[in-house]
């Protein structure tokens, strides 16, 4: 049935829109609308005030243009028949309009949202998963048909998988959202999809994702991975039994006094292997690849901990990542939360070292990155 359907879409109508990497070569750093409209169950639950115009705007300003919008569907839906509230899809069209609007690419995805779908990717909740996967899906692609191809779909978020068979449950969720888009006909019939690798982890993609979703038009997916390397620098808030927080990084950034605060791996070596294991097994193959997150955060230090020196590693660890993303072809979108980068209420940039590290990498190698130390 599904084939028949498919069959009955012009081939005119289903090539109209550009090719997943002829979209992928415009794109260049992305943002992400963090802690936002995915926050449960509310736009402002996290903090983040009632997104504007004018935020979109300072983001564009900045450089960035693309921008990743983490959306919660199952909050804001029946738990029945799926039937997504009228009022929050309309709320997501103004924020996608306000990036539409600066001629920005935009990605709409289905998020964490309480874990209806990335927690349970497993095969007693299957069918389940896949039918709200299927109600959702074929709702918001109807929505948002008249699209060009500036709006993309993903269609999770961070599936929790490590291993075949839970890789096996997530290409059927997978192949739902695909499936789900494209029968709705028009835009969709050639609108680039992505999929994301199993818990968007690097090492556990190139192990596990070694086929894609089927599709009825060719060279029209990507996938989605997340790079938060090494945990002990990025996002670590306290020392383990098995490790500790990470001050500083990357090579010119160690502290010679603070020694057991220094990254002992994660540093540049691991970003060439890691990004370049998506660079071979799927960019080299005319699948594009975008890191959907990523990020560092800077830490309130006391001496005798060097405050200038991790800023300086932070700074550093974004324009190193960005940098060799975009040298291999993946285009990367740091994470960002209220109160980050941007000032949420006026649009202010209020992380300016952050910002100028990311876009400075956008230049290219040959305009290496200059810490302050």
């Amino acid at each position: 049935m599904i084939i028949a359907c498919a069959l009955l879409v012009p081939v005119t109508v289903k090539a109209q829109l550009p090719t997943a990497q002829q979209i992928a070569g415009q794109m260049r750093v992305g943002w992400n609308l963090g802690n936002t409209l995915e926050a449960v169950c509310g736009e402002d639950a996290w903090g983040a005030g009632h997104t504007s115009q004018q935020l979109i705007d300072s983001v564009k300003a900045a450089g960035f243009n693309t921008v990743r919008i983490p959306v919660a569907w199952f909050c804001h839906s029946d738990t029945i028949n799926s039937v997504i509230d009228k009022d929050w899809i309309a709320r997501v069209k103004e924020v996608v309009d306000y990036c539409i609007n600066d001629d920005m690419y935009v990605i709409l995805n289905m998020h964490w949202d309480k874990g209806w779908l990335e927690n349970r990717v497993n095969k007693a909740n299957q069918d389940i998963v896949n039918k709200r996967q299927h109600a959702y899906w074929t709702q918001i692609a109807n929505y948002f048909n008249d699209y060009n191809e500036h709006l993309l779909f993903a269609g999770t978020n961070e599936p929790n998988v490590h291993n075949a068979t839970s890789m096996s449950v997530l290409m059927t969720y997978h192949q739902t959202f695909i499936d789900a888009v494209r029968a709705t006909g028009g835009n969709n019939s050639s609108r680039t999809l992505i999929v994301q690798g199993p818990s968007t982890d690097i090492e556990e993609t190139n192990k596990l994702m070694n086929t894609m979703p089927t599709d009825h038009v060719a060279d029209r997916l990507m996938v989605e991975v997340h790079y938060y390397t090494p945990y002990q620098f990025c996002l670590m808030d306290n020392d383990a039994n098995w490790g500790k927080v990470f001050y500083y990084w990357g090579k010119d950034n160690h502290s010679t006094t603070d020694t057991v605060r220094n990254a002992s791996w994660g540093e540049e070596n691991d970003v060439e292997k890691f990004f370049g294991y998506m660079k071979s097994k799927f960019v080299d193959k005319g699948i594009p690849v975008i890191i959907g997150e990523f990020g560092a955060y800077k830490r309130k230090l006391s001496p005798p901990s060097d405050q200038a020196l991790n800023i300086a590693s932070v700074e550093y660890y974004y324009n190193y990542v960005v940098n060799s993303a975009l040298d291999k072809g993946l285009i990367p979108y740091c994470w960002d939360t209220p109160g980050g980068l941007f000032n949420r209420s006026t649009g202010e940039v209020i992380n300016k070292g952050v910002v100028n590290a990311i876009m400075q990498a956008t230049l290219g190698a040959d305009t290496p990155y200059q810490s302050k130390k």
